[in-house]
């Protein structure tokens, strides 16, 4: 394994998916072509995870782990919402609940309303 990616948080929920859709299609049996859809699926799941474990382009393996596990961040907090910067595309984040307002972005100073 020297010199590849190895597992990381994405592969951990490619291959949940995976063995799930697995399991939905050994209680679909009597419909074929479900069952068909959901085993082709699982199996390029697994396909797809083993290829990211394998992989040497490690840089681009951690670039996609990191923006799964920034849009998790972003599913989980519920106290906050993301806006993305009209200007810039800078995400800002905002509390909830507070109607309309009047955000300025961080990076370059922009500032527009939006309703949180």
């Amino acid at each position: 394994m020297t010199g590849r990616y190895g597992s990381d948080k994405l592969n951990m929920w490619i291959l949940g998916f995976a063995v799930i859709c697995c399991v939905i299609a050994l209680f679909v049996t009597g419909l074929p072509l479900v069952y068909l859809v959901l085993n082709t699926l699982s199996y390029a799941l697994m396909f797809w995870a083993i290829f990211r474990a394998l992989s040497r382009n490690t840089y681009k393996r951690y670039r996609e782990n990191r923006r799964f596990l920034m849009l998790l961040d972003r599913v989980k907090d519920r106290q906050h919402k993301y806006f993305d910067c009209p200007k810039c595309r800078q995400p800002v984040r905002v509390p909830r609940g507070k109607g309309k307002i009047a955000i300025t972005c961080p990076k370059c100073a922009e500032k527009f309303i939006r309703k949180s």
